[in-house]
Formats: structure tokens, C-alpha cells, sequence
């Protein structure tokens, strides 16, 4: 028996049902309540089908549902936010409606059934760990062997009449249509981008227009990563501004406290101006900074906040050599914090990843280095 990490958990006989599509469920929905198990709230009712019975789910999303996106993209408990991977229905489903598939990750899983509100159909989660659709067909994980999987553990040929399954776009790399074919019989056919285009996709008889296969990155889809990269990078600041403490001690006296308080101070308002700089204005205004190279973008933006900072921090650091530490410093915070984002946009590609990666972290790390036997240096 498995239980959802994520807090919402299925009752005992569905976490088989949902989680491997194995067991035959023969009791009404109430039969399913068990002490000290809950129905997953988004499930709404059970259905019959000549494989086994369903859990359809709710398209509105509930409170618990909005609170917990909320906490998410803010990067909490972000890695334990799935649902059971197996079938879902969506509406009244039946054996001519169309099968969705999907990632075990919640957020991709809620944004897509909030779109499904009048459409009758079913959904085929992958096990993909609980990583979003794109960055699981990367990882491996959106894959054509889970798909096959899923497909056979399902049933799905005794659910459906015809012999196709819709992949979300994004999913390509991961998926081989011939195999899936080969090993499944199902066919592969893909859908839009996005998953609000799914109900025009499928009027349309399956076909995607232009729009429905390009991706966009626009200011608000921008916006909504920087929170969960802020929060990812707190921990790892707070061991650093530890380190920085510690060094700006060093001087004349060996290691002086007063130092390295005073001293230790300034350095963390220099990581600061990096973190902002890197993780917030540049993928905010992306589009705009010179450069395809995102390290060089952070290079850029953290130089325009570097400066005015310097300028501030000069009453407090007396020399050009600490001011010098500093900036270099805070810059190749932004330029390494920038570089993250290059796998969650469409403005480059895994090579073109790999090679700013190997181009720039030997750059940015003999720049903490020197920037660190600077400001050493600058408190003798």
C-alpha cells in the first residue's frame, strides 16, 4: 500500500487502483472511506468501467488546491507535490472520449484539469517523480517506456474504443511514437502547448494551429519562477554570509571579531545586490538584457546594481581593492543565479546550456576566488 507524500492522500484500495491500475474496486464511493485514510479532495465520484472502477476528478479547483499552488510556487514542499500516477476520468468519460496524459506533478496535474470543465474525457498520469511535464521528458522520466507502462497497467484498450493517447508537446523528447506504437498499439498524437488550447485542440478534431505550438515567455510567466528560485537559494546564502563573516575577520590582528562584524556586514549587502540582481530582475526583464548567454546577462544586471552599491558601501570600506572584492563578487553571484534559469525558458537549448556551463563556471569560480584574496587583502 502507497500513500501520497503530498497530503492528500487516497484511500487505502484507490492507492493501488490509481498508483498501478491493478485491483478491481467493487464497492460504492463510500466503500472506500477507511479510518484514518481521506478521499483525495479533488476526486469527485467513481465510475465503472470493463477494466475496473475510475476515480473521476473535480475540474474546479478547491481551496486546499489554491493554498497548496500557493506554498509551492514558493518553493515549499515542492518535490512532494504529486498525485498516485495511474487513470483518471474527467466529465462523463466513455469508450469513444479522449485520453490525456500528464506528469505526477500536482501544479501540471491542477492546470490541467481546470481547463477540462466541459470536456468529458480521461487522464493518464506518468510516474514521473513528481517533475513537470518539459523537465521530466528531459530527466528521462516522461518517457516511452512509463507511457507503455501506464498503457498496459491501465488497461486502456478495454477502456477506449480507439487506439490513441494525446501528449502534451512539451513531452516530445521524451516520448518515440514508432515505439509506443510498437510496444503499446496506441498511437501517439500531440497536443498544444498548453493545456488551456486543449479544448479548441480537440474541436478541431486533434489539430493544433500555429499559435497552439509556440512557446511563450512572457513577464508573468517570468514572474511566477523567481519565488521558488529565491527560496531555493536562501539556504545555500545563509552558509555563504557565514563564510563571509569568517573571512572578513582576517587583518592584521590574525582575526579580529569587531572585523569580522563590520566588514562581514558589507559583504552580505553585496550578496544580496547578486541574489536580486540574478534571480529576480534578470529573468524578469530577460527579454530585454543584451546577450543570448544568460550568464553574461547576469553579468550585466549585476553590475548596474553593483555599482550604486559600491558608491553607497564606499563611506563603510576604505580602498579601492575592498570595493574591487566586493564587485566582483556580487556579480558572479548574479551571472552563476542567472544561469539557472536557462532550462526553464524557450531562449536556449541542452547544448546551448552545456556550453555556457563549461564557457562560464570556470570564469565565475577564479572570480570568487580572486575576489576573496582581495578582500582579504584590502583589511591589511
Amino acid at each position: 500500500m502507497k500513500l501520497s507524500t503530498s497530503g492528500v492522500n487516497l484511500m487505502s484500495a484507490m492507492d493501488e487502483t490509481t498508483s498501478s491500475c491493478s485491483t478491481d474496486p467493487s464497492t460504492p464511493l463510500a466503500g472506500h472511506e477507511r479510518p484514518g485514510y481521506k478521499l483525495c479532495s479533488y476526486v469527485d465520484r467513481f465510475i465503472k468501467t470493463d477494466a475496473r472502477l475510475i476515480p473521476v476528478i473535480k475540474p474546479k479547483l478547491g481551496k486546499d488546491d489554491l493554498f497548496s499552488s500557493f506554498y509551492v510556487r514558493c518553493g515549499i514542499r515542492r518535490h512532494t507535490y504529486t498525485v498516485a500516477p495511474g487513470l483518471y476520468g474527467i466529465g462523463k468519460p466513455d469508450k469513444n472520449s479522449e485520453i490525456l496524459v500528464t506528469a505526477n506533478f500536482k501544479l501540471t496535474f491542477d492546470h490541467l484539469r481546470k481547463e477540462l470543465s466541459d470536456i468529458n474525457a480521461w487522464i493518464l498520469v506518468l510516474d514521473t517523480k513528481g517533475i513537470n511535464v518539459w523537465c521530466a521528458a528531459g530527466k528521462g522520466t516522461f518517457s516511452t517506456r512509463e507511457l507503455v507502462k501506464k498503457i498496459k497497467d491501465c488497461s486502456l484498450e478495454k477502456i477506449v474504443d480507439h487506439k490513441r493517447v494525446i501528449v502534451p508537446q512539451l513531452g516530445a523528447t521524451g516520448v518515440s511514437t514508432r515505439a509506443v506504437k510498437n510496444q503499446s498499439g496506441f498511437r501517439v498524437v500531440y497536443g498544444p502547448i498548453r493545456a488551456k488550447d486543449i479544448p479548441v485542440f480537440l474541436k478541431n478534431n486533434r489539430k493544433a494551429d500555429k499559435k497552439m505550438r509556440q512557446v511563450t515567455f512572457t513577464l508573468y510567466e517570468r514572474f511566477i519562477l523567481t519565488p521558488v528560485e529565491i527560496q531555493t537559494v536562501l539556504k545555500p546564502a545563509l552558509f555563504t554570509a557565514l563564510i563571509l563573516f569568517i573571512i572578513s575577520g582576517f587583518g592584521p590582528d590574525i582575526f579580529s571579531f569587531s572585523g569580522a562584524w563590520e566588514r562581514g556586514i558589507v559583504s552580505v549587502f553585496a550578496l544580496a545586490a547578486g541574489i536580486f540582481s540574478g534571480a529576480f530582475v534578470t529573468p524578469i526583464l530577460l527579454p530585454f538584457i543584451p546577450s543570448r548567454e544568460f550568464a553574461l546577462k547576469g553579468i550585466i544586471t549585476g553590475s548596474i546594481f553593483a555599482i550604486p552599491l559600491m558608491t553607497i558601501l564606499s563611506f563603510a570600506i576604505s580602498g579601492f581593492t575592498g570595493l574591487l572584492a566586493l564587485f566582483l563578487f556580487s556579480v558572479t553571484s548574479s551571472s552563476y543565479l542567472a544561469m539557472n534559469f536557462t532550462g526553464a525558458t524557450p531562449f536556449t537549448s541542452p547544448s546551448g546550456v552545456e556550453k555556457e556551463m563549461k564557457r562560464y563556471l570556470p570564469v565565475q569560480l577564479a572570480s570568487l576566488v580572486i575576489s576573496s584574496g582581495l578582500w582579504i587583502y584590502s583589511a591589511f
